[in-house]
């Protein structure tokens, strides 16, 4: 990779992980349109990395109340504070964890193709548009994550795994289809994203410890950067215009994006 690659697919990854968009979709765009060769296992796990640091960093004093109240928890072994959030947080995590040690080679050998990328771009972007609509008719939206939203957003994210799906996308639509009110599934699906984004690059560590390579670190460290401010200043945004926008906009655009690919 040169420098122009690195700049663009990173802006990539810290654009599109937190969006409803499906970041593994429009990752495949330049290799597709453009003929760029794969950004390698190092690139990905750095850039991962960037979008981690960037939620994390974003939602610090939840976290912080997070781990303590999951600590008196125990403790106490009784319900403290919003220890509830946290062990939903670790649980929620579960099955997309044993799915992506269960599937994870079928996955790589048989849905990274094109056409199950827009496919589930088309599905998965129509299904957050029901799941909008009924949030905007809904005149009670809950707050609260109750403990069979947890076992519902878990199983459901497990879908991520499909390529295009989007983990946002899909845990955002879970949420709203239980009743939760827009701030509190995109709340409870970023709050997902970071175990399941450490467990990722801890995988891809893993294949890269497998298969070393040769790295450029000013690229990587670039490529961290850029992944980092640019997945921060999305999630800011993103959640700030929620209520404004809708998430309608990014149905039209998945639509368009899957017709586009299947094009290709």
């Amino acid at each position: 990779m040169d420098i122009f690659q690195t700049i663009i697919l990173a802006l990539i990854q810290g654009l599109s992980e937190f969006l409803p968009i499906s970041s593994s979709a429009h990752l495949l765009l330049p290799k597709e349109l453009l003929g760029w060769s794969d950004q390698g296992l190092a690139f990905d796990v750095v850039v991962h990395m960037g979008t981690l640091s960037a939620i994390v960093y974003y939602y610090r004093a939840i976290i912080k109340v997070l781990i303590v109240d999951f600590y008196y928890s125990v403790l106490k072994t009784r319900e403290y504070g919003q220890s509830r959030l946290a062990w939903g947080v670790l649980l929620g995590t579960i099955p997309v964890g044993l799915s992506g040690l269960l599937f994870k080679d079928f996955i790589e050998l048989n849905l990274r193709s094109i056409e199950v990328i827009a496919y589930s771009t088309l599905v998965f972007g129509l299904l957050l548009g029901v799941a909008s609509w009924l949030s905007g008719n809904n005149n009670k939206p809950r707050d609260i994550v109750t403990w069979m939203d947890v076992g519902f957003v878990g199983i459901m994210q497990a879908l991520a795994l499909i390529p295009g799906t989007s983990r946002s996308g899909i845990t955002i639509t879970a949420g709203l289809l239980l009743g939760l009110s827009k701030q509190a599934s995109t709340q409870f699906a970023f709050l997902l994203s970071i175990p399941v984004i450490t467990l990722s690059a801890i995988l891809i560590l893993f294949d890269l410890y497998q298969h070393p390579q040769n790295v450029d670190w000013l690229l990587l460290i670039l490529g961290f950067i850029i992944s980092a401010f640019s997945a921060y200043f999305t999630v800011v945004f993103f959640i700030k215009l929620l209520d404004t926008i809708g998430l309608m906009p990014f149905v039209v655009y998945r639509v368009i994006l899957g017709v586009l690919l299947l094009t290709i």
